[in-house]
């Protein structure tokens, strides 16, 4: 199993979606590394190509290099009690 990873702004309204993800996290007692997409074009880039969405915004989670999926995705999963299958953990 990789490491979570979780694309991410630290400014506008994407950071309460992503205060959101890393609370989530933290419950299931989950590390991650937060990586700022702000701070580089290049690692901008990179999310958007790995996600094949060339306006994908942040949060976008990856466990490794695999992608697990958007916001909208996650909060899915979280409704339906799937946040392990989401993160492919399990």
């Amino acid at each position: 199993i990789g490491k979570i990873k979780i694309k991410h702004k630290t400014l506008g309204p994407v950071k309460q979606r992503q205060e959101e993800v890393t609370r989530i996290l933290d419950t299931y007692k989950i590390k991650y590394e937060l990586i700022d997409i702000s701070v580089s074009l290049k690692i901008l880039q990179e999310m958007r190509t790995k996600v094949s969405t060339p306006r994908a915004l942040p949060p976008q989670i990856f466990n490794g290099q695999e992608y697990c999926g958007d916001f909208e995705m996650f909060h899915k999963a979280k409704e339906n009690k799937e946040i392990l299958k989401f993160l492919k953990m399990e």
